[in-house]
Order: structure tokens, then sequence, then C-alpha cells
């Protein structure tokens, strides 16, 4: 058993939500008003260079949060970002008044920057100018850590005994002024994400796994932008009911009409016409617009100009000759479905149940969920085209091919190799 193994055995932490302990902790201490009062929101050059100096001259680590209005804008863009660093405080800055934050990122470039749930974040911070060096995930140290709520304010709760005000995670950001209890919520966010960084350091150097977090942190900083997603429109909520190729080219030029308006007034696409609404349109085929109106999600509030629109998609559906329309499925890249592995493979279905098995008996061992461990993306890649000689040097080869990092090739190579010997029942 390695040093992980056996500290993970043995961690106290209430990190896997079993029995209490025989000491109740104390209830946690509502956090009610940040140390320094809640700063006024920076929107304009001057007050930005204010800031900027003072980050630069600050130390430490440097807690970083962004507010986006999912739901109700389009995109993704950032419409507050908080920071808070020793030395400097806390500040609030408006990227709608300052959408180039370069000059703060490049001040606190030799910094650590401490953010939760880094990888929701880092797109719009990215977009804005900001992009780390060096980073600490208190979500993600704390799944390495085996606790079982990572979410922040559980983690704060849980860690550090202090309450977070709730409320206020899904609310339109993009308003203006943002009211007060908002910049409240949002700088109570940043106020303690350094010590629970330190808490948790802590923890993970207890448990013989701060090296681990240490390699997945670099991963996500050096991590390139995702690329754009190849046929968004099969991402639609409900396309599994859609089968017929001429239906499918419904959804495609409704969803893309539908992305274009969107863009276009700046909103949610599904404040434009619900994914429901566009799969109902596309079963039915509707060949006018009294159709269309029939149909749920077209109903008496839309207006006349707003159902020929969505009947004008359908028509250029209906319109399309049989060698455009699209196919059934995307290519898909890497191995089928589990579900279809013992009919086309049984050997490598095997293959993965054994490797499967291994990996959850061997992540409960290290208490960590078993995604963090290895990917199931890669159990399966490997399972379905195993190197040519089932040694653990071979195994781990193919594993790093895959991203697997360093500390996940030591912990599952020999386990993974031990499973490609597993032989159909």
């Amino acid at each position: 058993m390695t040093d992980a193994q056996e500290t993970a055995a043995e961690t106290t932490l209430r990190t896997t939500g079993g029995a209490p302990p025989d000491d109740l902790p104390p209830a946690p201490v509502p956090l009610l008003e940040p140390r320094e009062g809640i700063p006024p929101v920076t929107a304009d050059a001057d007050g930005l260079a204010e800031i900027v100096a003072a980050f630069a001259a600050g130390h430490g680590p440097v807690a970083v949060d962004a507010e986006r209005a999912s739901g109700y804008r389009y995109g993704q863009r950032a419409y507050l970002v908080q920071l808070r660093r020793a030395g400097a405080g806390t500040a609030l800055i408006d990227p709608v008044g300052c959408p180039d934050l370069s000059g703060l990122g490049a001040a606190i470039a030799d910094a650590e920057w401490v953010l939760h749930a880094a990888t929701q974040d880092l797109p719009c911070l990215r977009d804005i100018g900001m992009v780390p060096a060096r980073l600490f995930d208190t979500e993600l140290a704390g799944r390495l850590a085996g606790f079982a709520r990572v979410g922040l304010g559980a983690m704060v709760e849980n860690i550090l005994g202090y309450a977070l005000e709730k409320g206020h995670s899904a609310v339109d950001w993009s308003t203006r002024p943002l009211p007060e209890p908002w910049l409240h919520y949002a700088a109570l966010d940043v106020e303690l994400l350094v010590d629970l960084r330190d808490a948790l350091e802590e923890e993970l150097t207890r448990q013989g796994k701060l090296d681990w977090a240490h390699q997945e942190f670099a991963a996500i900083a050096a991590a390139p932008p995702a690329p754009p997603r190849k046929d968004p429109w099969r991402r639609t909520s409900g396309m599994h009911k859609v089968r017929r190729r001429r239906q499918m080219a419904v959804v495609r030029e409704l969803w893309t009409a539908r992305d274009q308006i969107a863009q276009r007034r700046d909103v949610s696409p599904g404040k434009v016409l619900g994914d429901a609404a566009i799969v109902e349109a596309a079963l039915a085929v509707p060949t006018s617009v009294r159709a269309l109106s029939a149909l749920n999600g077209f109903g008496h509030r839309m207006s006349r100009r707003q159902l020929e629109q969505w009947q004008a998609a359908v028509d250029r559906a209906r319109a399309l000759p049989e060698t455009e329309l699209p196919q059934p499925g995307q290519p898909v890249a890497g191995p089928p479905p589990p579900r279809a592995w013992a009919d086309k493979d049984p050997a490598a279905a095997a293959r993965l149940s054994a490797a499967r098995a291994a990996v959850t008996a061997l992540a409960e061992r290290l208490n960590l969920p078993q995604e963090n461990l290895i990917a199931p993306d890669t159990v399966r890649r490997l399972c379905w085209e195993p190197p040519a000689e089932s040694t653990t040097e071979a195994v781990a080869t193919v594993l790093a091919g895959h991203g697997a990092r360093a500390w996940q090739i030591d912990q599952v190579a020999e386990v993974l190799t031990g499973a490609l010997e597993a032989a159909p029942a």
C-alpha cells in the first residue's frame, strides 16, 4: 500500500458522508460581511489602474472568481470579476466597462491564482485577457482529498466552519446597476478562498496527494481553449426522439436560426425558442404557419412574424435534397458505446468489466472519485484497443498517450494491466 493509500484509509475528516463523529463540530458561523466591507464596482480605466497597482503590490495567492449570465445572455462572457489578495483587499470589476483586463492579468502573472471549479471560469477570464500561469482549484482539491460535497459553500462550511450567503449564483449578472445584495454575495465568494486553499493544501499533504493535485492544476493551466463543438445542434435536448434524416434537418435549421437570433439580440437561445419546441416541430414537419402554430411551443403568444421565420426554417429543411440531409449520427472517434461491446467484441467487454471493477476498488482505497483517478474514456480506449503486450510499461505508454498524468499512471497502470488479461465469461 502506498503512503497515499495508507493516509487516505486513516483520514478522520468528514469526507465520505459516513457516520457522524462522536464529537459533532459546532454549527457553522454565518459569514455576514467582507472584512473590509463591499468595495465599489470598478468600471473605468482610472479605477482599474488603481486595482492593478494594488494587486501588483500585494503578496501571496490571488483569489479569483467570475460571474456570468448563463440562461439570460448569449454566450458565457463574464459580467463581474472578483479578486482578493493579501495587501490589496477585495476588488470587484465590471468587464463591460473594463473589457480588457490583460494588464491586471500581467500584474498578478507570477502569483498562484486560487479558483473554485477553475474550468468553468477560465474560458470567460481568458476572453478578457486573464490567463493564469499557476493555479489552485479548491473544488478539484476537495475531490482529490475525498470530500463528498465539493461546492464552495459546503467546503467553506465543512473545513473552515463558516456559512456563506446563498441564493444569488443563478441571477442575471448582466443587470446594471448590480444590486447591493448581489455584490455582497460576490465579495464573500472570494473572502475565504485563500484560507480554503491553505486548509486543503494541508489536508492533501497529510494524505500524500499534494503532488497529485499540483499535476492536475498544471494540466488545467496548460490546457488550450476547447475547439468549437462540431454539429452543436445535435445536443438539442430531446434529440433522441428524432430518428429520420428529414426531421434532423428541421432540428438543424431551427437550431441555426435560433442561434443567429439569440446572438443578434444577446439573449440566451432558450429564451428565443425552447428545445422542446424545436423537437416538436421536427417530429411534425409542419407544412404551414397554421400547422406550426398548433404545436407546443408555438402558441398564441408568438407573433405572426415569428411564426413565419420558424416556418421558413422548416421549409428550408423540407426543400433539401436527400444528399444534403444530415446523417443519423456523428462519426465517433474511439470505441463504440460500452453497451454494444458484448456483441461486437466479447473479449473487450470482459476487459472493460474487469478494468472498471479494478478502478472502482482502487478509488475507494484511495478515497477519491473514480473519474479523478483515471478518466473513464481513457479506460474504455485502453480496453478496446489494448497494447500488443500486456505489460505495465506498455499500458503506461497507452495511458500517457491519452493524456493521463504521471500520478494517475503510477496508481492504475498495474491494476489495469491485470484487467487486460480478463477472459469472456
